[in-house]
C-alpha cells in the first residue's frame, strides 16, 4: 500500500498594516482581493504596525501632509475617503494613537484570526470611511457585530491590560524582523521571508510577485 504524503503546510503571508496608514487604506482592494484569492493555500498573519506612537500621538491636525496625502492616494489607487472621515480631518482635533487602534484589532483578531485580513480593512474603514475614533472602545464593538462576532468580548479584551502588553509585544516584533513601512506584505518560506509589497502595490503585482517568490523556492 503506497505511503500517504503529509500535507503540506501552507505557505504564510505576513501583512503589516496600520489603521491610520493612508496607503494601507489605499491598499484595502488590492489586499482584500489577494486574501480572497488564496486564503485557503496560505495562512495570513496580520500584524499592527505601530506608525502613531509615543510622542508621536497627537491631534490629527498635526499630520500637516495628511490632506495632500490623501490626494494622491485617492488618485493612485482610487480610495475613497468618507464624508465623517473629512470632517474629522477638518476639524483636526482628534488624537491618533495607533496602540489604541492595535488593541482594538488584537481583541477582533481573537475571535476570528483566520478573518484578521477583513477585520484589518474593516478597523481603517470605520476611520477612513465612518471617521470614527479608533480609541473609542464603541468603534470596535460596532465592528464586532458588523462582522458577527461578540462585542462585549472584544470590549473586554480591549479594556485588558494584557492586550496591551501584547500590542507592545507586536510592534517589537514588526521593528526586529526590519518592517518600517506599511503596508508590507511577505511570504515566508520556512525561515526566509521574501517581501512581496514594501508600499502600495496592486493586485496583479502582489500575484506576480507571489509567483516569482515561490519559483525561487
Amino acid at each position: 500500500m503506497a505511503e500517504t504524503a503529509p500535507p503540506t503546510r501552507p505557505t504564510q503571508v505576513l501583512v503589516v498594516l496600520d489603521a491610520y496608514c493612508g496607503w494601507c487604506h489605499g491598499f484595502r482592494d488590492a489586499l482584500l482581493g489577494f486574501w480572497e484569492r488564496h486564503r485557503e493555500d496560505h495562512e495570513f498573519v496580520v500584524l499592527a504596525g505601530g506608525l502613531v506612537t509615543g510622542d508621536r500621538v497627537a491631534p490629527i491636525a498635526s499630520f500637516d501632509f495628511i490632506p495632500d496625502g490623501n490626494r494622491r492616494i485617492a488618485e493612485l489607487t482610487g480610495a475613497r475617503f468618507g464624508e465623517p472621515y473629512l470632517e474629522l480631518l477638518a476639524d483636526g482635533s482628534l488624537v491618533i494613537d495607533s496602540t489604541d487602534a492595535a488593541r482594538g484589532f488584537t481583541a477582533l483578531r481573537a475571535q476570528a484570526p483566520e478573518r484578521s485580513v477583513p477585520l484589518a480593512v474593516a478597523i481603517a474603514d470605520a476611520f477612513f470611511h465612518d471617521g470614527r475614533s479608533l480609541s473609542d472602545v464603541a468603534t470596535f464593538r460596532a465592528v464586532a457585530v458588523d462582522q458577527g462576532l461578540d462585542p462585549d468580548a472584544v470590549e473586554a479584551a480591549f479594556e485588558d491590560p494584557a492586550t496591551a502588553a501584547q500590542v507592545a509585544e507586536e510592534f517589537a516584533a514588526v521593528s526586529r524582523i526590519g518592517v518600517s513601512g506599511f503596508p508590507t506584505v511577505a511570504v515566508s518560506h520556512g525561515d526566509h521571508l521574501h517581501a512581496i509589497a514594501v508600499g502600495y502595490a496592486t493586485g496583479e503585482e502582489l500575484e506576480q510577485r507571489l509567483a516569482a517568490a515561490a519559483q525561487a523556492h
